[in-house]
């Protein structure tokens, strides 16, 4: 097998393997590190494999890779990657469905909307009921209207809100904008506790909808804890690889297995509104 070069280093048959790798995989982020830490991680991974040394951004030049959708460091699940030239085929992951499974907590609001905040409201709720919750989900269906959170990754004049939050700057909530959410059922209600599964589209953030649920029970709620369970075709269970997985052959076979999952993907998937019971959501949050 002829040996390639990267950065003028002549690299051997793990590193000819490496670079020969394409398409999308998926891996399992875990609560605490950012997307970007648990990509960089396997970046790092990948390339020490494969005895390529880096320095510094040299990496970035060397192996293609990136994510299709930020989760937040609060969040766990399923990240999707892509490599080589899959990293064109992200743009559309990041348009995609996803599945989360998310845990409220009633009568407590705070600044990031999520645990990881602190607290700015508390109200009672012992007047909640199950269906009371039940009802409140419909409202939430289908396609709606959301303000995102401060703290976010979106971007005002190149710099992420949450950063210009963190550094005290005064930031501007941003406008409502649509979102669209194909399901949405209640699993658990041990008050204070909810647990929602929700499937939605693109550009969704499940922080805001608990906190909206808070309001619209004329009480207040934050998410407590957040899991993607599938994004696009890509589920937690089957296909997300994690920590002990991240070697040049396991994602070798990912990506083959993976393979025949992506021609077979809805590009618009259907409201479920006739059977509200069966209802998940799917977001990008966060």
């Amino acid at each position: 097998m002829a040996a390639r070069e990267a950065g003028g280093v002549v690299l051997g048959k793990s590193a000819d393997k490496l670079f020969s790798l394409s398409g999308l995989f998926a891996v399992y982020k875990p609560k605490g590190p950012t997307s970007a830490g648990v990509l960089n991680l396997l970046k790092e991974r990948l390339l020490a494999e494969a005895g390529v040394q880096t320095n510094g951004d040299k990496r970035n030049q060397v192996l293609k890779i990136g994510h299709g959708g930020t989760l937040d460091s609060a969040a766990a699940g399923v990240l999707v990657v892509g490599i080589g030239k899959g990293t064109k085929m992200l743009r559309t992951m990041l348009a995609g469905s996803k599945k989360y499974t998310a845990i409220g907590l009633l009568g407590k609001a705070t600044d990031t909307l999520d645990a990881t905040g602190k607290v700015t409201e508390e109200k009672p709720y012992d007047q909640i009921t199950k269906g009371d919750l039940e009802n409140v989900l419909q409202k939430f269906t289908g396609d709606i209207m959301q303000v995102p959170p401060l703290y976010s990754a979106l971007k005002k004049d190149g710099e992420r809100l949450s950063t210009l939050m963190k550094r005290g700057e005064a930031v501007e909530a941003k406008p409502a904008r649509p979102v669209r959410v194909y399901s949405l059922s209640l699993q658990q209600f041990q008050p204070p506790l909810f647990t929602l599964d929700v499937e939605c589209g693109g550009g969704f953030y499940v922080r805001s909808l608990v906190s909206d649920i808070g309001k619209e029970l004329s009480t207040c709620a934050t998410m407590q804890e957040l899991t993607r369970t599938k994004h696009g075709p890509f589920t937690l269970e089957e296909h997300a690889l994690y920590e002990d997985k991240w070697t040049i052959d396991e994602i070798a076979r990912s990506l083959e297995h993976c393979t025949s999952l992506l021609p077979g993907e809805p590009s618009h998937k259907k409201l479920k509104t006739e059977h509200p019971s069966e209802t998940a959501v799917s977001c990008e949050d966060k």
